[in-house]
């Protein structure tokens, strides 16, 4: 009888200590879970927090010194999903370009070529390009020699090399214009309000001798000077020449420059669109066609 009581007392308190683990088992993953959820919360927060206060240091200059005042946005007609350029806008920026851009600034990824069926007929461009000497060679004798121009020539660089363009602009390298549209913040908008952005310096700033005052500039002061003035160049087409307008010729020719593809481009997105809403009807009523019957039988079983 003692001994049954015994081996009673041993399975009870072997009942208690397996309880035991299990509610210490199930306490241990409580709070585990507990710190898991307490954990991904507070990294949570501080995330929340060092945004926001990343945010509120984040302060903006009155007069963006160090960045150049943001450009604002024109409604340039070529930017539009079904526009082209305006082909006599690159025309009468081109002559811009030639008679006041070129006597600092180069377009070596612009061929004579380029401007064929564009803004310029070839016998045209023929007789530019011809304006022009190019050495070629070696001849017969092996010597360098000169030639005209022909349409296959990129358009010819102002100054020979680096050093002799920084000599000849106090120290400051004028950059190349090919792909000046694509190499700035804000494009087209950056370029034309550079061009028209010209003034006095406020109060308070001093602009070092040789540098010129322009907000959108970064830093506010810019080698170039103004270089467009109304009247400056006598258009062919008869359009008055004035700042605003020479400043927004010469900004479509070099988005032209900068992507002289985009007209044909536009032309093949359109066609790809066609022929795919095509394909996509002709998909969708085949599927029809093949599924109808099976989508619409009923199976009787008797």
């Amino acid at each position: 009888m003692f001994r049954l009581s015994a081996l009673s007392t041993r399975q009870a308190v072997q009942r208690l200590a397996v309880q035991a683990r299990h509610q210490s088992t199930k306490s241990a993953a409580a709070a585990s879970s507990m710190s898991a959820k307490n954990m991904s919360m507070a990294v949570a927060g501080i995330a929340t927090v060092g945004t926001l206060a990343y945010m509120s240091m984040e302060t903006v200059d009155a007069n963006m010194a160090a960045d150049g005042l943001h450009a604002p946005a024109y409604p340039w007609d070529h930017k539009k999903n079904l526009a082209t350029f305006d082909h006599a806008a690159i025309r009468r920026g081109y002559q811009v370009y030639k008679e006041v851009c070129a006597a600092c600034h180069s377009l070596d990824r612009i061929a004579w070529r380029n401007l064929i069926g564009v803004s310029h007929t070839e016998a045209e461009v023929k007789t530019m390009a011809e304006e022009f000497e190019y050495t070629d060679g070696p001849n017969d004798v092996g010597d360098m020699f000169q030639r005209p121009g022909k349409p296959s020539d990129y358009m010819p660089q102002p100054y020979a090399n680096e050093e002799q363009a920084r000599a000849g602009n106090a120290g400051a390298y004028p950059p190349d214009l090919s792909l000046m549209i694509k190499a700035r913040h804000g494009g087209a908008d950056y370029v034309f309000s550079l061009l028209t952005g010209y003034q006095d310096p406020p109060a308070g700033v001093e602009i070092r001798e040789g540098l010129n005052f322009n907000p959108y500039f970064p830093g506010g002061a810019i080698g170039m000077a103004r270089v467009l003035y109304d009247g400056l160049v006598e258009y062919e087409d008869g359009t008055p020449a004035t700042t605003s307008q020479m400043a927004k010729d010469v900004t479509i020719f070099l988005s032209w420059a900068a992507e002289p593809e985009m007209d044909e481009r536009k032309k093949m997105g359109m066609k790809a669109l066609t022929l795919l809403a095509i394909l996509t009807g002709l998909s969708v009523y085949l599927k029809r066609h093949k599924w109808a019957g099976l989508k619409t039988r009923k199976i009787i079983y008797k």
